[in-house]
C-alpha cells in the first residue's frame, strides 16, 4: 500500500543493532521524497548496512533547524511526503524536530510516528528497577550549575530519572546527583543491544566504584527516592500564593494546597500560610479559628 503524500512521518531507528529496524520504517524511508537526519554521515551509513535506498538526505539538527524548517514546512504544503530520523532511537526525545512537528499541527499538516527503538525505554525494560512513574531528562547539562539545578528539581518529583551522559562526564556528574538526591538504586546501561551490551546495577551512593572508564553510549537510570519525598518550602509558599487567588477560608486554602504537595501535614500549611503578612485571608482576626 503506498503511504499517502503530504505527511511528516517520526521514524525511529535501531538504537545499535540494524535488525531492530521494523519493515514498515524500511519501506517508508525508502518511498518518502525526503528523509531529514540529524547527522547525513551516520545515517547514510546504517542505510547502506541495511540496503535502504532513499531518494534524497538533507541535514536536520541544532544548528540548522530553524532556517531549513521553512523550506520543510513549503514541501510539506506542495503535496511531499517526508520523514526525520534521529542518530539513533526515536527522534525528539533527546533530538532535534520538536519545533517542526509543532509547526505542522499548527499548520494542519498530518504528522505520523512510526514507532520502534528508544534507549530510555529499552534501558528501563530490562533495569530491574521501578519503571513507573519516570521521568527522562535527556541529555545533562555540561556545567555543574546546570547539573545541579536540574537534579534540585526533580530532587522531590516522585519515580525514576532517566538520562544519557558521556562517559568522561559520568561520575562527575554522579557525584553531585547523590549530593543531592541521596541514596538510590542505580543502572549503568552500556551498548544497549549491541554484542557488548552490559547492565550495572549499584548503588547512586557508590558512584565512585564503578570504572574509570566506559565504552559506548551510556543510558543511566536512578531509582525512585527510598525516603518519604517533601516538596520544598518554596514550592509550597508558590501554591499557597496561588490558591489564595480564589480562596478565603485558611482551612479552603490548607485543603486545596495539600492535594498539590507531598510530607507537609495541615498544621505546617497554617504555620506558613501567617508566615505570609502580605496575603490576606480576608478573615481577620477569626481566620486562625476555622
Amino acid at each position: 500500500m503506498p503511504s499517502p503524500a503530504n505527511r511528516l512521518w517520526i521514524v525511529a531507528t535501531p538504537i545499535g543493532n540494524p535488525g531492530d529496524f521494523s519493515p514498515r520504517a524500511r519501506r517508508i524511508l525508502s518511498e518518502v521524497d525526503l528523509v531529514l537526519a540529524e547527522d547525513t554521515r551516520r545515517t547514510a551509513r546504517l542505510l547502506r548496512q541495511c540496503s535502504i535506498t532513499v531518494r534524497r538526505l538533507l541535514s536536520f539538527h541544532d544548528h540548522n533547524e530553524e532556517e531549513r524548517q521553512e523550506h520543510v514546512l513549503k514541501m510539506l504544503r506542495t503535496g511531499s511526503n517526508i520523514a526525520l530520523v534521529s542518530d539513533a532511537g526515536t527522534p525528539l526525545m533527546a533530538d532535534p524536530g520538536y519545533r517542526l512537528v509543532r509547526s505542522c499541527r499548527a499548520e494542519g499538516l498530518s504528522v505520523s510516528p512510526l514507532p520502534g527503538p528508544s534507549a530510555p525505554v529499552t534501558a528501563l525494560s530490562a533495569a530491574g528497577i521501578a519503571p513507573l512513574p519516570y521521568t527522562f531528562l535527556g541529555f545533562l547539562p555540561r556545567d555543574n550549575a546546570g547539573r545541579d539545578a536540574l537534579f534540585q528539581i526533580f530532587a522531590s518529583v516522585p519515580g525514576t530519572l532517566v538520562f544519557f551522559e558521556r562517559k568522561d562526564r559520568l561520575k562527575e556528574s554522579l557525584r553531585h546527583a547523590a549530593s543531592i538526591l541521596g541514596q538510590r538504586d542505580l543502572a549503568i546501561c552500556r551498548e544497549l543491544t549491541k554484542e557488548h551490551e552490559e547492565f550495572i546495577l549499584t548503588r547512586l551512593e557508590a558512584y565512585a566504584e564503578l570504572p574509570d572508564d566506559f565504552l559506548g553510549e551510556l543510558t543511566v537510570i536512578i531509582g525512585p527516592s527510598e525516603q518519604p519525598i517533601r516538596t520544598p518550602d518554596a514550592q509550597v509558599y508558590l501554591y499557597l500564593k496561588e490558591v489564595m487567588k480564589n480562596a478565603e477560608k485558611p482551612r479552603q486554602i490548607v485543603r486545596q494546597v495539600q492535594e498539590h504537595i507531598n510530607g507537609w501535614t495541615g498544621k505546617e500549611i497554617y504555620a506558613l500560610l501567617h508566615e505570609l503578612p502580605q496575603i490576606d485571608t480576608g478573615q481577620g482576626e477569626n481566620a486562625s479559628k476555622e
